[in-house]
Formats: structure tokens, C-alpha cells, sequence
């Protein structure tokens, strides 16, 4: 093979397992946020088990090498855990949910019905 076709092959190398280690760490911190799930609710469950076999199953909308559609799913999975993480923790001590929209300045903060 020609020295291209090495600097080809090598690059996609690089990137597949770039990708690769980019999901397991989502993968581990998804994980990591178990151990609240039951008191996150039925949401914070399904989105915790449906990321994680999303990312384990073969079935993907791009071929196993490419891993970005499953660290796309980890990445929100993950983002959704930690709003609701957040919510969860403010209802512990009694705080008002800074998941809403902010006040506007001049009006008290009514929370979205």
C-alpha cells in the first residue's frame, strides 16, 4: 500500500478510537448517576437504561465504528440526568427550581404550569 493509504488508515484509527474512549467515559458517567435513580422517577430511568443499551446494542443509526450517534444519546441521557439531579436536590433543601425559565428582571419568577 502506498504511504496515503498507511496516513488514511492510520487517521481513521485515530478517530474510531477517540470515539471510542469519548463513550465510554460518558458511558461511566452515566453510570455513575445509578445510584440516584430511584429518586429521579420513571423518566430518569428509562433515559439512564435506554442510553446505556442504545450504546451496548449494534443496532445504531451509523455503523458500530463511528460512536458519535452513541455518545450523542450518552451526552443527553446525561444531561437530562443532571437537570433532573439538580431538581431533585433543590426539593431536598427547600429551593426554588432553577430549571425554569429565569425571572425577568422586574418580576417575580412564576414556575411554568
Amino acid at each position: 500500500m502506498s504511504r496515503e493509504t498507511w496516513l488514511l488508515v492510520a487517521l481513521a484509527g485515530v478517530v474510531v478510537l477517540a470515539t471510542l474512549v469519548g463513550a465510554v467515559w460518558l458511558a461511566v458517567r452515566v453510570v455513575r448517576t445509578r445510584r440516584l435513580l430511584g429518586a429521579l422517577g420513571v423518566g430518569g430511568k428509562v433515559a439512564f437504561y435506554g442510553a446505556l443499551i442504545y450504546a451496548i446494542l449494534p443496532v445504531d443509526l451509523l455503523p458500530d465504528p463511528i460512536y458519535l450517534d452513541d455518545m450523542g444519546v450518552l451526552a443527553g441521557a446525561l444531561f437530562y440526568l443532571g437537570r433532573l439531579v439538580a431538581r431533585h436536590r433543590a426539593a431536598q433543601r427547600g429551593l426554588p427550581d432553577r430549571s425554569e425559565s429565569p425571572a425577568t428582571p422586574g418580576r417575580p419568577h412564576r414556575p411554568v404550569p
